[in-house]
């Protein structure tokens, strides 16, 4: 009997370490290049454009975790097409650093065409950002 149970315990263990992971078809991060590192803790809302009603819908706001990344954006299960705004929030970081910036907020616009993953990155500094379409 003990045998049967330890076996059991042991098998639900198993499923449970190696349940597949959640995947996600929207990631982003952001890289301070004035500093060589990661912006931590900025805020990026993300919205969809609706385009029966002109305008943008809510979707989700997150921080960027210690590596200036948010990588689960979008669950994959469901389909994700459309035009889409990612607002990175930068007034705040670069207040906590005691530097000036330029831009308070950057808003980055792009279209999901198909089931891929998208990655947004922003390499930023004061006065100054870029993006483009990462993997």
């Amino acid at each position: 009997m003990n045998k049967i149970v330890f076996a059991l315990l042991l098998s639900i263990a198993s499923t449970l370490a190696f349940a597949q992971k959640k995947e996600y078809q929207l990631s982003s991060h952001i890289l301070d290049v004035s500093k060589g590192a990661p912006a931590t803790g900025v805020g990026i809302k993300l919205e969809k454009y609706n385009e029966n009603k002109k305008v943008w819908d809510f979707v989700d706001q997150k921080n960027t975790d210690i590596n200036g990344r948010i990588t689960d954006f979008l669950p994959a299960e469901r389909s994700n097409i459309g035009i889409f705004k990612l607002t990175y929030f930068t007034k705040e970081y670069f207040k906590k650093a005691n530097t000036e910036s330029f831009y308070p907020f950057i808003e980055v616009v792009f279209q999901i065409k198909d089931g891929n993953h998208y990655h947004v990155p922003i390499t930023l500094s004061a006065y100054g950002y870029s993006t483009y379409r990462g993997n």
